[in-house]
């Protein structure tokens, strides 16, 4: 009998129509996958294989809007979901009420955060602590009167192909010497899938999934760390014999675990690489191209993707592919990536509330950092010459200074197309930007006269940890002191200042952390749930305790 090996993840819930579903699932051999609900909706699909592995994106229709259905997987006829045994309550799908005329628009709880390590690597003592998504799964499986969120937007850094557990590195040692390089890091996609189980089989992440519908993003640790820094890392990344196995498998596995599941199932009918991986009984060749050709010309390849939550918009964009990495034309999005979000953002101008900007790199950082990164910029692009710009290019590798204040062009356009977004009769409430990576949480406010409210909300990590000297760092960022020392870098850099000033608001927050934006109408509130130590006798996955909520609209 056929076996779940992964799974099931609950990934497009339809908010246009209330009455579609997509659920993802990895099985141990081909078949036929079936999710059925108690309602009566459901839907089958046979599986398609990838490398030797078999998975499902099972289309679920006739699902009733405003409802909230049990479902369970079958497996060539036989159940495979729920477990036997399950301590946990039934997997569920929520469905909306459409929006309508003379009908409010149903509110959207988004759940957000970045930067989950399944276990903290080999080489790192210590543990990470309490990890919030597992405090989020034992709270809502416990409490059944606590609010669900609608959707998970998870920003990055869902697995770390290059920060091993000793449990993975383990299990690397039994399949190829360490001694070759990459060494301890993944090499293929095998190795790339194993990541995923790490993550995604821990018993509360995996009901947590398979009952909140979740939208994900990649950042470098996705692939590697630093992934797209520079045109000269890439260049030394591309002299290894390692790396072009590493870069195509990653994007393979991230397109069958993480991107088909951000796709509608109209999307998805419409995708030629689903259509034509689906139609073969292998199609590893048919990906393999696709991800090669991914690599060679990113701009070919758009993994940035727009979901409206009724009259709420989605935009999530991709801050790591689509790169443009020529020292005279830095940009974070290529010229067609930064079109698309332009166009997305404005189209049907007034016919949404809140645009939510879905962004792993943070808009607005610590000043301190942003001056940093935007003279490490001109220092790399030569402004003081040969010699700095190779201490520039050094600085940029070891201190991570690629956020979009070291692509000023992509900043300045970032913030000129926010501010047209947020500005006149028919502007939304609210045009927040959400991001992680920087391994802690705050609310920043631009100084920009505009008509909606406008927000960096900034969330991570889920489950990680920095040493105490990168947060008192962080601190210090956002110090007068540190705002002092940032301009006499823009004066060395000959930067000039940021086209707007902006200030924090709440925060800085630091320890593993989640924020949930619920929106109703034009009002926005926001909370921050961070993960603590269980109380004696407690869950021994911990607690969440809220240490913020505040209105933003």
């Amino acid at each position: 009998m056929g076996e779940l090996r992964l799974g099931p993840l609950l990934r497009h819930v339809c908010w246009e129509t209330g009455d579609t579903a997509t659920v993802w699932i990895e099985t141990d051999r081909p078949g036929t996958a079936e999710v059925r609900c108690e309602d009566g909706a459901g839907g089958s699909v046979h599986t398609f294989q990838i490398a030797g592995h078999h998975y499902a994106l099972v289309p679920v229709t006739g699902l009733t809007p405003g409802t909230t259905t049990a479902y369970e997987v079958l497996f060539e006829g036989a159940r495979v979901w729920p477990l036997p045994d399950s301590p946990f309550p039934p997997s569920t799908i929520t469905t909306p009420v459409p929006a309508a005329p003379g009908r409010p628009a149903p509110p959207v709880r988004f759940t957000f955060g970045s930067c989950r390590q399944a276990a903290p690597p080999a080489d790192r003592r210590g543990p990470h602590g309490p990890d919030a998504l597992d405090a989020l799964a034992s709270r809502l499986a416990t409490q059944p009167l606590e609010a669900r969120p609608d959707v998970l937007l998870l920003l990055g850094d869902q697995v770390y192909a290059d920060q091993l557990s000793r449990e993975t590195r383990a299990w690397l040692a039994a399949r190829r010497d360490l001694r070759d390089a990459p060494g301890a890091q993944v090499a293929d996609y095998e190795e790339f899938t194993r990541l995923y189980y790490e993550s995604w089989l821990d018993p509360e992440i995996r009901w947590l999934l398979s009952t909140v519908p979740s939208c994900l993003i990649f950042d470098d640790h996705d692939l590697v760390d630093d992934w797209n820094t520079s045109a000269s890392w890439v260049a030394e990344m591309q002299a290894t014999p390692w790396w072009r196995e590493r870069v195509i498998s990653g994007f393979m596995s991230y397109w069958v675990y993480q991107h088909l599941g951000n796709l509608s199932p109209a999307e998805l009918a419409a995708d030629p690489l689903y259509t034509a991986v689906r139609a073969t009984p292998d199609g590893t060749e048919e990906l393999r191209a696709f991800a090669a050709a991914a690599d060679a010309d990113p701009a070919s390849v758009r993994w940035s993707y727009r979901r409206d939550f009724g009259r709420t918009r989605l935009l999530m964009v991709d801050t790591r592919a689509a790169r443009v990495l020529d020292e005279d034309a830095r940009a974070m999005l290529d010229p067609d990536e930064e079109r698309w979000v332009r166009e997305n953002a404005l189209d049907g101008h007034g016919q949404y509330d809140h645009l939510l900007i879905g962004a792993s790199l943070p808009w607005l950082l610590p000043p301190l950092i942003h001056d940093a990164e935007a003279w490490d910029a001109a220092l790399c692009r030569g402004e003081r010459g040969p010699r700095w710009a190779r201490i520039g290019e050094d600085l940029r590798r070891r201190s991570d200074l690629e956020h979009w204040a070291a692509f000023p062009a992509s900043f300045t356009a970032l913030t000129d197309l926010i501010e047209e977004a947020a500005t006149g009769p028919r502007a939304p409430a609210t045009v927040c930007v959400l991001s992680g990576d920087v391994h802690h949480a705050y609310v920043a406010e631009p100084a920009i006269s505009t008509t909606a409210a406008v927000y960096q909300l900034t969330c991570s990590p889920v489950h990680n940890s920095v040493h105490r000297l990168v947060n008192m760092g962080f601190r210090f960022g956002w110090s007068r002191a540190g705002r002092r020392l940032g301009r006499l870098l823009a004066r060395h850099g000959r930067t000039g200042r940021p086209p707007l000033t902006w200030r924090r608001t709440s925060g800085p927050w630091f320890g593993n952390q989640l924020m949930t934006l619920a929106l109703s109408g034009r009002s926005a509130r926001l909370r921050l749930d961070q993960a603590r130590k269980p109380v004696r006798g407690g869950a021994e996955e911990g607690r969440l305790v809220t240490v913020l909520e505040r209105d933003l609209a």
